[in-house]
C-alpha cells in the first residue's frame, strides 16, 4: 500500500451548513463546535451552520469555521484507525495540518486564524488590493508578466499555484486590473477577477505577517509527529521554530499547492484524505494528477468510511 497524506481546505471552500450532520451526529464533532464557540466568546457554530453566508465569507469568521469544520470532521475519522505519512493545508488549511501533527493545540490554533483574518482585513485599505483566477498560463511566462506590470504599473505577484493552468494573482487594485487585461500575453486562456476583502498572499499583507508575527510568539509550538508540507517551500518540516516561522512568511508568500501534491506524489503517496468543507482540494489534487485516489471527508457520513 502507498502512503497517506492528509489535506486541509482554506478560504473559498466555506458553505453555510459546513459540519452540522457531524455536529449532530458525533459527540467528538459537537465538542469541538461547542468548544470553539466558548473559546471565540460567540456562536461560530450557529454561524457555520445557519450563516447567514455574508457574514461566514468575512475573513475574520471564515477562517475559524473553516478551521473548526476540518477539526470537527478530523475527530470523526480517527476512530477509522486511518493514520497519515504527511499532513498539508491549503493557506489557512495548514493550521488545520497543525493541529493533526500535534505542532498546535485546537484551542491556539482556533484564536491565531481568528486574529489572522482580522489582521489581513484590515492590511490594506478596501479597494485598493485585488485577486484574479489565471487560468491556462505557465507560471515562467506569467511571473514575467507580474515582473514587468510591477515595474511600470502597480504591484502584482503570484498568490496560488494550485495545480497546471490555474494560478492565483494578488496585489494592488491597479497590478492585478492591468494583468486581467493582459493575462493573453502570458498564454491566459482567461483571467477572472475574484470577490476577495484584500490581496491575500501579497507582499501588501505585510503589515498583517507583523502583527501575526507577534501573536505566533507567545503560542507553543511542538514538533511535528508527522512531516507537515508547507505551503511557503512545499519541503517537509518538523521542527516547531520552523513552522511558527513559515507561518509568517505564508501570508505574504506564494502558496505552492501543486508543488506540494507532486512532491507528496514523488514519496510515495497514492492516496490523499481531503477533510473538511467542499471538494476543492480532491479537484486540484486530480488536475495534478489523475492516476492518485482522494477521499473527502466533508460529512459525518464520510468520516465514517475507511479507506
Amino acid at each position: 500500500m502507498g502512503k497517506i497524506a492528509f489535506v486541509f481546505p482554506g478560504q473559498g471552500a466555506q458553505a453555510v451548513g459546513m459540519g452540522k450532520d457531524a455536529y449532530e451526529s458525533h459527540a467528538a464533532a459537537r465538542a469541538v463546535f461547542d468548544h470553539a464557540d466558548e473559546v471565540l466568546g460567540f456562536s461560530l457554530s450557529k454561524l457555520a451552520f445557519d450563516g447567514p453566508d455574508e457574514e461566514l465569507r468575512q475573513t475574520a469568521n471564515t477562517q475559524p469555521a473553516l478551521l473548526a469544520t476540518s477539526i470537527a470532521l478530523l475527530e470523526m475519522y480517527k476512530e477509522t484507525k486511518v493514520k497519515p505519512d504527511f499532513v498539508a493545508g491549503h493557506s489557512l488549511g495548514e493550521y488545520s495540518a497543525l493541529v493533526a501533527a500535534g505542532v498546535l493545540t485546537f484551542d491556539d490554533a482556533l484564536r491565531l486564524v481568528r486574529l489572522r483574518g482580522q489582521f489581513m482585513e484590515r492590511a490594506v485599505p478596501g479597494g485598493q488590493g485585488a485577486m484574479a483566477a489565471v487560468l491556462g498560463a505557465e507560471r515562467e511566462a506569467l511571473q514575467g508578466l507580474c515582473a514587468s506590470i510591477t515595474a511600470n504599473s502597480g504591484l502584482v505577484e503570484l498568490a496560488n499555484v494550485n495545480c497546471p493552468g490555474q494560478i492565483v494573482v494578488s496585489g494592488s487594485a491597479n497590478g492585478v486590473a492591468e494583468l486581467v487585461e493582459r493575462g493573453k500575453e502570458a498564454g491566459a486562456k482567461r483571467v477572472i477577477p475574484l470577490d476577495v476583502s484584500g490581496p491575500f498572499h501579497s507582499s501588501m499583507m505585510q503589515p498583517a505577517a507583523d502583527l501575526l508575527s507577534e501573536e505566533l510568539s507567545k503560542v507553543t509550538f511542538n514538533s511535528a509527529l508527522v512531516p507537515v508540507i508547507a505551503n511557503v517551500h512545499a519541503s517537509p518540516v518538523t521542527s516547531g521554530e520552523e513552522l511558527r516561522e513559515l507561518l509568517v512568511k505564508q501570508v505574504v508568500s506564494p502558496v505552492l499547492w501543486e508543488d506540494t501534491i507532486r512532491y507528496l506524489i514523488g514519496e510515495g503517496v497514492d492516496t490523499f484524505v481531503e477533510i473538511g468543507s467542499g471538494t476543492v482540494l480532491a479537484g486540484l489534487i486530480k488536475k495534478i494528477d489523475k492516476s492518485v485516489q482522494v477521499i473527502s471527508v466533508n460529512s459525518a457520513e464520510a468520516a465514517a468510511v475507511a479507506l
